[in-house]
């Protein structure tokens, strides 16, 4: 058997429709009026022993809702799911033994408490012996030389210091299954890397399954095999995570201010980069903020320089930035047939 075992899960939300102002309010006291939010709508999947598995997704799309039902946080509407031959909201005690889980900026740590002190809190909750717990903090103090954070208030530290730590308590017990969503949220390239090297490393030595949910592509390639893609609710991918780098990871997306944006700017720029590039290198472009307009293209198709030289060759550009392709924009591209 599986170690995590989903079949048709399914999660549905009441949620009411609510009316504007004060008086609004008050009417929604004595309204029945609700309508069904479907979170998880009949997702089916198998992990195994070992695996680290990318679950990933746009925001919206059901990937906490799936983790909290996995931990046992949430009892599903429908569906199958066991953990390890257990069903984990019947008995959450038994199943946060076998479980760690980091939910992205909400700590586990105990705030005006030096961070040594919450790791005893923990070892004491988990009971872990004392030899357990000093191969452990000995460990991850050779990773990532968590040793200098120890007298520290939780207060006091940095996010990425903050992440590192609250990594470190979700393995202290060494679960069988640690859950990490959006560890790396918001970080800087070197504390990722480091929380890259905890998470393989751990994987490695004691053969942890994890679950890792992020927007982060390079979380995904760096630390994953299997990739697992869910848009409202429904599974769209399961499969290699190198087919998904082989298609995917050659785009990037242009940011271009262009100087006197008005209406017809957007329709110009499309009209300009069809002329240039036709539409067969699959060029999407959506103005995405106030002040600026994204440019996602394939660069084994169109090189970053020929789509730059367009562009400042026909508009006024102020500004220009270079990011990786978006989760929404995989999800799209997806939707597009990118996979069949």
């Amino acid at each position: 058997m599986s170690l995590i075992h989903v079949n048709n899960l399914t999660k549905h939300f009441k949620v009411l429709n609510r009316r504007e102002g004060l008086s609004g309010a008050f009417r929604d006291l004595f309204s029945g009026d609700y309508r069904t939010v479907k979170a998880v709508d009949g997702i089916s999947f198998d992990i195994e022993a070992g695996e680290i598995v990318g679950y990933i997704g746009p925001n919206g799309a059901g990937k906490s809702t799936t983790i909290k039902m996995m931990t046992g946080i949430l009892k599903p509407s429908a569906g199958e799911i066991t953990i390890n031959g257990h069903v984990p909201f019947e008995n959450r005690i038994r199943q946060a033994q076998i479980m760690g889980v980091v939910f992205g900026q909400r700590t586990q740590l105990w705030w005006d408490l030096p961070v040594i002190e919450s790791f005893k809190i923990l070892k004491e909750i988990y009971k872990v012996d004392q030899k357990t717990f000093d191969e452990h903090m000995g460990m991850f103090n050779d990773l990532v030389d968590l040793k200098a954070l120890y007298s520290q208030q939780v207060r006091a530290l940095s996010l990425g210091q903050r992440m590192l730590c609250d990594i470190t308590a979700s393995f202290l017990h060494n679960p069988q299954i640690v859950f990490l969503d959006e560890p790396t949220i918001g970080l800087d390239i070197s504390v990722k890397a480091k929380i890259r090297t905890i998470i393989k490393e751990l994987n490695r030595t004691r053969n942890t399954t994890i679950i890792l949910t992020t927007h982060d592509l390079g979380d995904v390639e760096a630390l994953t095999q299997r990739i697992i893609i869910i848009d409202k609710g429904k599974k769209l991918y399961d499969g290699d995570t190198h087919k998904v780098n082989m298609l995917f990871g050659a785009f990037r997306t242009l940011k271009v201010q262009i100087n006197d944006f008005n209406d017809g700017t957007l329709a110009a720029l499309k009209s300009k980069l069809t002329e240039r590039f036709g539409t067969d290198n699959h060029m999407l472009i959506a103005q995405t903020e106030e002040f600026w307009t994204d440019i996602t293209f394939d660069q084994a198709l169109t090189p970053l320089s020929d789509v730059l030289n367009c562009v400042m060759g026909n508009f006024n550009v102020f500004d220009v930035r270079i990011v990786e392709i978006s989760m929404e924009d995989v999800v799209q591209r997806i939707y597009d047939g990118a996979l069949s």
